[in-house]
């Protein structure tokens, strides 16, 4: 009798979600589901507002990465201005980013998936989180606190508060960056370097003992990566091209500009998630499945730029090849990228440019559509406005990193189940080990979070009749 598992609500993420396992006549795994269960509309209600409130208002989408919408709305809101921005604004615009890319992985790395590593796939649910970690491990703890400090206290320097800093405007930013500001973040940098060194070490040796099953069973399968490069080729967070490329390496596709991201990207939905579905149009739906975000990122890239990143970044090839395909990979690809920041961070806070105060364009509407688009922590973000001659907001379309991911998180999650699920057994491990395949990509699913404390899990084996057979509860 075929059976299915639902798993619901999944933890340590952000926002809300579900699992659903489906299983055969012989209890194998068929295919598995992941629902997004919360219908959010901001889209919809964005009409009827003026374009240069659209940073402010779109950055409450995510309490977690606020800044990623305040970024990729500014810029769209530069195009509808027509300006090119001062080099200081866009100096001052990648070092927030910068600074958000370094929290929100240092979020999703110390506070959501290390208890997994560290506490064990098994371990009680009740301490297997961040409290957990506190206890286990308190310096480590300890450590990724501050290094997300560090990148919050950056936020909150240049935009005035930590998370909803209406500081990133269409024309440019604000406010300069203050000499105390500046000081603060050169005195902090080498305190986060240590932290960012100490958890690649640590995960490297995690990756050569206990987590090498992982590695191929956590959602390694072929795939299209897309991402931001720049002009030669290097790793971009802010401005640049956008380029697919294939699971050996080939580049499929190149110089894409933002602009003409409808030939290139198809939407497409399901009924049972309220998640669009993305695909690389050229291939149809849903053969089109690509993947974004680190491991996107450091797979269309030819290198960072930086030093040390650089060095990581060929011990990561050396270990995984040119372009890894585990979806496990994306937490190593975070700690990489966290270094990048710091040193892209150093760069641009010991510019001399850096504290000049000539940081906004002005101008009217010159243009009546625009489309932005900055890489976020969890992948590539689209922001599409369409404005009356008013500069009122008539049409939205946003593509949100983590819908881009959307088909090969429910591949992961069946990959997972597949190997992990026998005999209709259901146990604490293999419910753990299917929701940290979604944890793999971190998804942001709305403001909140299940970051810390104890989630109610509740999973159904139901049969094909509709009979619940077994109900679980966590």
């Amino acid at each position: 009798m075929s059976r299915t598992v639902v798993i619901d609500p999944i933890t340590r993420i952000e926002g809300h979600a579900k699992i659903s396992v489906f299983l055969n006549d012989a209890g194998e795994v068929d295919n598995a589901r992941f629902h997004v269960v919360e219908y959010r509309g901001f889209e919809k209600f964005c009409e009827g507002r003026p374009f240069t409130e659209m940073a402010g208002i779109t950055a409450r989408i995510c309490g977690i990465c606020p800044v990623s919408h305040l970024l990729a709305s500014a810029k769209t809101g530069d195009k509808i201005l027509a300006v090119k921005i001062p080099p200081t604004a866009e100096k001052l615009r990648r070092m927030m980013n910068l600074a958000q890319l370094t929290q929100s992985h240092a979020l999703s790395f110390f506070h959501l998936s290390s208890p997994d590593f560290l506490l064990g796939w098994d371990s009680d649910p009740a301490k297997r989180n961040v409290f957990g970690l506190i206890a286990e491990n308190p310096d480590l703890a300890r450590a990724g606190i501050r290094l997300r400090q560090f990148g919050q206290t950056m936020i909150e320097i240049l935009g005035g508060r930590k998370i909803h800093a209406a500081w990133t405007v269409p024309g440019g930013v604000r406010e300069p960056l203050s000499a105390e500001g500046q000081q603060w973040i050169r005195d902090r940098l080498p305190e986060s370097f240590e932290t960012v060194h100490l958890a690649l070490s640590l995960f490297k040796t995690l990756l050569d003992t206990q987590l090498k099953d992982e590695i191929h069973y956590f959602g390694e399968f072929p795939s299209l990566f897309m991402g931001l490069v720049g002009k030669h080729g290097e790793w971009e967070h802010y401005s640049g091209h956008l380029r697919f490329t294939d699971s050996h390496g080939n580049i499929v596709a190149d110089q894409l500009s933002e602009d003409d991201y409808q030939e290139f990207l198809g939407e497409a939905v399901e009924p049972w998630s309220y998640l669009k579905f993305p695909y690389y149009k050229p291939l149809g739906y849903p053969a089109g499945m690509y993947r974004v975000g680190p491991l996107a990122r450091l797979n269309v890239c030819s290198h960072i730029g930086t030093e040390q990143a650089d060095r990581e970044l060929q011990e990561y090839r050396d270990r995984f090849g040119r372009i890894p395909t585990s979806s496990f990979i994306y937490h190593y690809s975070r700690l990489i990228e966290i270094l990048a920041c710091l040193e892209k961070i150093q760069e641009l806070v010991n510019d001399p440019e850096i504290r000049s105060d000539r940081v906004r364009a002005n101008a009217g509407i010159n243009n009546l559509e625009a489309i932005g688009v900055s890489e976020a922590p969890r992948g590539t973000l689209f922001h599409h406005y369409k404005v009356d001659e008013n500069g009122l907001i008539e049409k939205v379309n946003l593509i949100i990193a983590t819908g881009h991911n959307n088909l090969a998180m429910n591949q992961t999650i069946t990959q997972i189940a597949k190997q992990y699920i026998r005999n209709n057994e259901i146990t604490e491990g293999m419910l753990n080990r299917i929701e940290a395949g979604i944890r793999c990509f971190d998804p942001c699913l709305s403001c909140s979070t299940h970051a810390a404390g104890q989630m109610p899990l509740h999973v159904q084996l139901i049969a094909s009749d509709g009979t619940v057979l077994q109900d679980v509860y966590r």
